[in-house]
């Protein structure tokens, strides 16, 4: 089995990687994660997580490297991460109410061939109509400031929450597990 590559320094992405019990390194991709110019938040979720696994290449040939980027989007506003609790507090403002799509992005990459598999993952998720309060609450008891739309659905961001619709819980965490099993598998990994 050739080694595999978490191009990602998100430990929630680890810790989804480490339940398919394979072994795996995690590392810096270093990618910038601004969106090109009228790109669709889709193509920009795919793009960088292609990115992000070519970013890491020449230090792990001959193995399989997982990339995978989140973009969280209303009609036309992008919501990345917030990096502010003043950001997450505004994000969390104009979220509420609304369905949200986040749209996950997972590469696989076969450093032994050059050849990548790309796909994305949407989730649909809906807002409950947050109070003031509800989001100072929130924002009080979770540090949210580093994930797409400032709500951590493995957390106690799921409160904030009317539903989840989508193929793969897993991917609205940040790691699409069903799909990147099917990517695996073609690759020669064995997985129950």
């Amino acid at each position: 089995m050739p080694p595999i590559v978490l191009a990602s320094t998100s430990r929630y992405r680890a810790e989804l990687l480490a339940r398919l019990q394979l072994p795996f390194v995690a590392v810096a991709p270093n990618v910038d994660e601004s969106p090109c110019i009228n790109e669709l938040p889709a193509a920009t979720a795919m793009r960088l997580s292609v990115e992000k696994a070519q970013a890491v290449t020449s230090s792990y040939m001959n193995s399989l490297i997982i990339g995978s980027d989140q973009v969280a989007h209303h009609n036309s506003l992008v919501y990345s991460k917030p990096g502010t609790r003043a950001n997450a507090r505004n994000q969390l403002r104009a979220m509420s109410g609304k369905d949200i799509v986040f749209d996950t992005g997972l590469c696989v990459l076969d450093t032994r061939t050059g050849l990548h598999e790309v796909r994305n993952v949407t989730t649909h998720v809906g807002f409950r109509n947050l109070s003031d309060q509800e989001i100072e609450n929130y924002l009080d008891r979770e540090d949210a400031l580093n994930c797409a739309g400032s709500a951590k659905s493995e957390g106690l961001g799921i409160s904030l929450l009317r539903h989840i619709r989508g193929d793969d819980p897993n991917a609205l965490i940040g790691l699409p597990l069903i799909a990147l099993c099917e990517m695996l598998r073609t690759r020669g990994i064995e997985l129950p």
